[in-house]
């Protein structure tokens, strides 16, 4: 079975049980309490790219459901927001959209990072129109992204500054992805397996490791 076999839960289809996404927030209490890594304000969807007319209705639709400017990647051109010069209208937070080195489509949302629960909100809207515009098959996964405070023992280079709590659509579980500080392709193990511990009673916690695949270089996760 392949990376992307696995992530897809290719040979254990499974309906994905969305509502699961709703545990979050109580979960990024009892993360920040034991870990000191808060929401950051961003969360992304992963599907295998749509190319034409239906990927062009699906950001419509999804600027339309969420009612915030739709803003586009570096790879795919400007284009127009609410208030048709490309930017946000004011009080508007932006989806963007980028693909990564395997053809892959990435929906990002951001919201003030203390709004957690609207940030859900607006990632469970996206993953119910995927599934409802027949894409669900398309979909892989997605994250939430937390960060570490700028100051104390988390701010050790070694240590993971971002933290992703990663959603398989396949397979309705969550995994924990930390990336280290140094931009290496390289995670923090023993941080993954103690928010495991942390969560594991709040979230529905990927029990086989082998699944905790790597995101390297997925938005959300980082400056920006």
């Amino acid at each position: 079975m392949g990376l992307l076999d696995g992530i897809l839960g290719r040979g254990r289809p499974v309906r994905p049980d969305l509502d699961r996404l709703f545990g979050l927030p109580a979960a990024a209490l009892t993360l920040q309490a034991g870990t000191g890594f808060a929401p950051a304000g961003a969360a992304s969807v992963c599907f295998a790219a749509v190319e034409g007319g239906a990927f062009a209705r699906l950001k419509e639709d999804v600027r339309d459901l969420l009612d915030v400017a739709v803003t586009a990647g570096p790879e795919e051109g400007p284009e127009k927001g609410p208030d048709d010069d490309g930017d946000a209208a004011p009080g508007a937070y932006p989806v963007t959209y980028a693909s990564d080195a395997y053809g892959y489509t990435w929906l990002t949302v951001r919201r003030p990072a203390e709004d957690l629960i609207s940030l859900v909100n607006d990632l469970h809207a996206v993953h119910s129109l995927l599934e409802e515009a027949g894409f669900g098959a398309n979909l892989l996964c997605s994250l939430t992204a937390f960060r570490a405070p700028a100051t104390g023992p988390e701010a050790d280079r070694h240590r993971a500054r971002d933290l992703a709590l990663v959603y398989l659509c396949k397979r309705g579980t969550f995994y924990p992805f930390a990336p280290l500080a140094d931009g290496a392709e390289a995670r923090d193990n023993a941080l993954e397996l103690q928010v495991r511990g942390l969560l594991k009673g709040e979230l529905a916690m990927e029990g086989d490791l082998e699944r905790w695949f790597p995101l390297w270089g997925a938005p959300g996760l980082g400056p920006g």
